[in-house]
């Protein structure tokens, strides 16, 4: 097992550093979390599956560089629960060791990457929603699919490589330097390097919906002012203004999931840890997977067209299902009056 300098308030774990991170103590806490991450996992990845074959299953949606950036969320979101789930629960539940800290950095630049994409993702979109709001006519032009699948690629890639630093190098066993009390062989540094990251990024994010608000209320005045006459320009702003207020509904979504979990890894840099707030932090690790079930929620509630399709698919099912039981009676049926014949 690999040896580094590990917190303070861990001495008493006598040297094994894995063992130091396992702080659920009691059989119900270990039985909550892998309720928690079960539950919230399973739907996780359901949902964000349904909502990536319906926009890529309709030529209307796949071709909008909206939902491509929609789709890299529900994408990020599907590999950070079962990335999260098969090591949260192996971990922490299952108390798992016998594995390297090579493996370990592996797993957590893996989550890491998940979870920065998904962010990122929402600030593609919201600068997608802003260009689309405040320049309406230039829209088509500046935002190609060409520049969509540019910037996911290049969004991608700098989450991965910003993930999977520690595992390059940028760790406490290398660096001989304190370990996070929070995570394995993580350094403090690259810690608070990941949350300024983390934070320069909502921070972009609620900058840019900020001017997608204000635009959507000039959007709503002028609609209420020039209903009669607006015709097809008009529908075109509803539909701008419905997605820029659901995409809010998803930050804010995201900002209740996710502030917990910052507010502790940001105290953990600057103070020791309780045992208690450990065990806290966590149960509040799973907010995370509950951010990335409700937004699929939102999208089928507030996008008109993933709505459609979605019910275009359940009805086509039903009509499959329907045709399924009545083909045996049909059969029975044909051949009695082949017998009778």
């Amino acid at each position: 097992m690999d040896t580094c300098r590990i917190p303070e308030n861990a001495s008493k774990c006598s040297g094994n550093t894995m063992e130091c991170f396992m702080v659920l103590s009691t059989q119900a806490q270990k039985i909550s979390i892998g309720i928690l991450c079960g539950l919230f996992g399973t739907m996780c990845v359901f949902e964000n599956s349904l909502v990536l074959y319906l926009i890529f299953s309709t030529p209307g949606t796949r071709k909008k560089p909206s939902y491509l950036f929609i789709g890299s969320l529900a994408l990020a979101d599907i590999l950070a629960s079962i990335i999260f789930v098969c090591s949260f629960v192996n971990f922490h539940v299952f108390n798992k060791t016998g594995f390297s800290k090579e493996v370990f950095l592996l797993q957590l630049g893996g989550v890491n990457t998940s979870f920065s994409a998904s962010l990122s993702s929402l600030l593609l979109t919201a600068l997608d929603r802003y260009i689309s709001i405040s320049r309406p006519s230039e829209y088509k032009l500046l935002m190609t699919r060409k520049r969509a699948w540019t910037a996911l690629a290049v969004l991608w890639a700098t989450c991965a490589t910003i993930a999977y630093l520690p595992l390059l190098g940028w760790n406490c066993c290398v660096l001989d330097s304190t370990c996070s009390e929070l995570f394995p062989f993580v350094d403090d540094n690259y810690l608070s390097g990941w949350i300024c990251f983390t934070m320069v990024l909502l921070g972009c994010i609620v900058y840019a919906y900020a001017h997608v608000l204000r635009r959507a209320r000039q959007h709503v005045a002028y609609m209420e002012k020039h209903q009669a006459q607006a015709g097809k320009q008009n529908t075109r702003m509803r539909m701008d203004v419905m997605l820029a207020k659901t995409l809010v509904m998803v930050l804010a979504v995201l900002t209740l999931c996710w502030s917990p979990v910052l507010a502790l890894m940001i105290y953990s840099i600057f103070a020791r840890l309780s045992d208690h707030l450990r065990k806290v932090f966590a149960f509040c690790s799973t907010l995370c997977l509950l951010n990335s079930m409700v937004n699929p929620i939102i999208y089928a509630l507030r996008s008109k067209e993933l709505y459609s399709s979605l019910r275009r698919v359940l009805s086509h099912f039903r009509r499959q299902l329907k045709a399924s039981e009545e083909s045996p009676e049909a059969e029975s049926t044909h051949k009695s009056s082949v017998i009778e014949t």
